[in-house]
C-alpha cells in the first residue's frame, strides 16, 4: 500500500515573510480541488511501497496563475501516477502572493519551494529517497516557480540552527509542464505576472523573475512539455527556456505537441498527448 503523510513546511510561529491576518484558507472542491489564500504551507508526501521505490523523488508545484493551486488536477493525481512508477512524489502547497498574510508578496512562493527541497533531503533516508535524486516539477505558474527555483537556488546555510536550512535547495532535475517562464511582453502570462510582481514592477524585478534570463551552467537538467495551440501561456515560453538551457550546455529534452491547449494535466483521453507522462518517466529513469 502506498503511504501518504502531510507535514508543515515551517516550525510553528517561524514561517518567514508571514504576518497574521484575519484571512482564512479557501478550498473549492466543485470539480477538482483548488486551494487559495494559503496560510499554512505544507507538503503531502506520496510514497510507493519500499520494494518498488526507485530512490527518486519529485516535488510537484501545482499551477493556478499564482492566485490558487490546482492541488488535485496538477498535484495529487500526478503524484499517484509517479508512485505507480516507483517514484516518491511530494505535492507542495505553497503560499500565493495575493494573500494578505505575505509581508513581501513575491518572496513567499520561492521561500516555500526552497524549503520543500531541503525538507525532502532531510527526510530522504526515512522516505527511501536518494538525497541526490530530488527534483522539482511544475505546471503553468507552478512551472514558473519550479524554473525560478532551478535558476535561483541556494546551497544552504552551514551556520543555521535549523538542520533543514543547512541543506542545498538546488533541484537535481526539473520537469516543466506548459510553464510560465518570461515576464516580458508579448509572451508573458499577464495574470501570473500581475499576481506575482504587480502591474508596474521595476525592470530589475521583471528580469529577476524571467527565468530564461537566469539560466546558468548550474541549472539542473530539464524536461519540458507544451502544446503549440496553448492560448493561455504561449509555447514560446518553453522555447525561450530551452534555448537558454542549450546556450549554457544544460542537458534538456523538450516535447511540443500540436494540440492540447493549456492545463491538460495528465491529458487522459487526449490522444497521444496522454503519452507525455511516459516520455517523462523514460527521461527520469535515464538521468544519471
Amino acid at each position: 500500500m502506498a503511504q501518504e503523510i502531510t507535514l508543515p513546511l515551517w516550525p510553528a510561529g517561524k514561517v518567514p515573510n508571514f504576518q497574521k491576518t484575519d484571512e482564512t484558507e479557501k478550498r473549492d472542491t466543485a470539480e477538482t480541488i483548488h486551494v487559495s489564500r494559503v496560510q499554512s504551507p505544507e507538503i503531502t508526501v506520496y510514497m510507493p511501497s519500499k520494494r518498488n521505490a526507485t530512490g527518486q523523488a519529485v516535488i510537484i508545484c501545482p499551477g493556478g496563475g499564482y492566485v490558487n493551486l490546482a492541488i488535485s488536477w496538477e498535484g495529487s493525481d500526478v503524484a499517484k501516477l509517479l508512485n505507480s512508477k516507483g517514484i516518491t512524489a511530494i505535492v507542495l502547497k505553497y503560499r500565493l502572493p495575493n494573500s494578505k498574510s505575505n509581508i513581501v508578496p513575491h518572496l513567499s512562493p520561492l521561500l516555500d519551494a526552497k524549503r520543500a527541497i531541503k525538507m525532502v533531503r532531510y527526510y530522504a533516508a526515512k522516505w527511501n529517497i536518494n538525497k541526490n535524486r530530488v527534483g522539482i516539477m511544475g505546471f503553468s505558474a507552478g512551472g514558473h516557480l519550479a524554473s525560478t527555483l532551478g535558476t535561483r537556488f541556494d546551497t544552504g546555510d552551514a551556520t543555521a540552527l535549523d538542520s533543514i536550512e543547512q541543506l542545498s535547495s538546488r533541484p537535481d532535475f526539473m520537469v516543466l509542464v506548459y510553464p510560465v517562464i518570461t515576464m516580458s511582453k508579448p509572451l508573458m502570462h499577464v495574470g501570473s505576472k500581475l499576481n506575482l510582481i504587480g502591474d508596474k514592477p521595476t525592470e530589475e524585478l521583471a528580469e529577476l523573475f524571467s527565468s530564461e534570463l537566469q539560466v546558468t551552467k548550474q541549472t539542473p537538467p530539464t524536461f519540458i512539455v507544451h502544446a503549440e495551440d496553448d492560448k493561455t501561456v504561449p509555447v514560446e515560453n518553453s522555447l525561450l527556456f530551452f534555448q537558454a538551457l542549450k546556450d549554457k550546455n544544460v542537458p534538456a529534452e523538450m516535447h511540443i505537441y500540436p494540440v492540447g491547449g493549456h492545463g491538460f494535466g495528465l491529458a487522459l483521453g487526449k490522444g497521444y498527448l496522454e503519452t507525455w507522462t511516459d516520455r517523462c518517466v523514460d527521461w527520469l529513469r535515464g538521468l544519471k
